[in-house]
């Protein structure tokens, strides 16, 4: 298994009291920055009050044959990054997130997911760290894997509360914290609709693209001019959507208005030159500043034009997403569009190198300076400052 952890959300120093599953049920959108459907999640518990600490994403694997190691490696991988940022948890709580398939009941889900969520607690237990709460949240309902008393956790469930009426709610909104929609709304910011047929004719602007482009990359006498076109492009790109501003707030349309400023040829050539290392290196210099909204628009929306099986190529401007995400403060975002470079490819280095950095609570102020000096340095003999991977 691939284990892209993703913790995010209101930092440690937020002093919160939550009493009972109904109020962790509140506090999950809060603590992760959006709604994470199709998901398990787990919070470190910290101290005598139960300060929240790191916290993990995984979807929920398909087959229950994966489900017990998945739980062995969900538990060590918290467990040991709460050590390695200096605090062994004291517990930890579970999240397992999902609504019913077609034909099945919230209940239901409860039901089918309870082995998860035991063999979630009994790894826990293993590395001497006790589950403290585990909730299922399925429907708008929520039921606790814990608690045997049927008064204040009935079998049917408990219904959540209404949104933005909690206490968490009212913390979250008085320090400026947002959340994002759900996960699975996020994810489709950043992904083809391959029965569209507008897909279609991506796939053969990338076809033609790779006969074109790819030879030229390959035989390395032109590398560099396939690079600097790339950029060029890109560049014009960017300006073509800075010079026409959103008109909506709504994501759909403001993410289809973008997309009817690239022609396929366009995204196409762009994507193919994104996938040579050192011209997707240059393009990560557009991290901040005026480059940084445009740019972010314009990995998503190419992000979007890898269609059919072209879907590998996405993990480029995903991972260039993500970085420019989390160089601007967005980090559920950023958590998001690498989660999705890396389940393309696992092993997409530049992905890994930021997915970790991410996660450990590092400030990208390192990796903008040294991108910083790569640009100022780059005309000059010898060797670059630093490189990324």
């Amino acid at each position: 298994m691939n284990k892209h952890h993703e913790p995010t959300g209101p930092s440690a120093d937020d002093q919160i009291t939550l009493r009972g599953p109904a109020e962790l049920a509140d506090a999950l959108p809060y603590l992760m920055g959006f709604h994470p459907t199709d998901s398990v999640v787990m919070v470190a518990l910290h101290g005598r009050r139960g300060r929240f600490g790191g916290r993990l994403r995984l979807g929920i694997p398909g087959s229950p044959k994966e489900w017990a190691p998945v739980s062995d490696q969900l538990a060590e991988c918290l467990v040991t990054g709460s050590e390695r940022r200096g605090d062994r948890p004291e517990g930890i709580v579970v999240f397992l997130c999902q609504d019913p398939a077609e034909g099945e009941t919230s209940r239901q889900v409860m039901d089918r997911l309870r082995p998860f969520a035991q063999r979630l607690r009994t790894a826990c237990g293993a590395l001497d760290v006790p589950v403290f709460e585990a909730l299922c949240i399925s429907d708008g309902r929520y039921w606790s894997y814990c608690c045997p008393d049927a008064r204040c956790c009935p079998p049917e469930g408990n219904v959540l509360g209404l949104p933005g009426t909690s206490v968490m709610a009212a913390a979250a909104a008085y320090a400026g914290i947002q959340v994002r929609g759900s996960l699975r709304e996020m994810e489709a910011r950043l992904a083809p609709r391959p029965e569209s047929p507008a897909a279609q004719e991506q796939v053969r602007a990338l076809d033609a693209a790779g006969l074109a482009l790819v030879p030229r990359i390959l035989s390395g006498a032109q590398r560099e001019q396939v690079g600097a076109e790339t950029l060029d492009l890109a560049r014009r790109l960017m300006k073509r959507l800075g010079d026409s501003r959103p008109a909506t707030t709504r994501w759909s349309e403001a993410d289809a208005a973008d997309d009817g400023l690239i022609d396929h040829d366009e995204a196409a050539a762009v994507i193919l030159g994104l996938q040579d290392r050192e011209t997707r290196d240059r393009a990560a210099e557009w991290m901040e500043g005026p480059d940084a909204e445009t740019a972010l628009r314009l990995w998503r929306a190419l992000a979007r034009r890898c269609a059919g099986p072209y879907d590998t190529h996405a993990a480029a401007p995903l991972t260039l997403a993500g970085w420019v995400a989390w160089s601007t403060g967005d980090e559920p975002g950023a958590r998001v569009a690498l989660s999705l470079a890396l389940r393309l490819d696992p092993d997409y280095q530049f992905a890994q190198l930021l997915h970790q950095a991410c996660n450990e609570g590092l400030d990208p102020e390192a990796l903008r300076r040294c991108l910083r000096q790569e640009r100022a340095e780059r005309k000059r003999p010898g060797p670059k400052a630093c490189l990324i991977i």
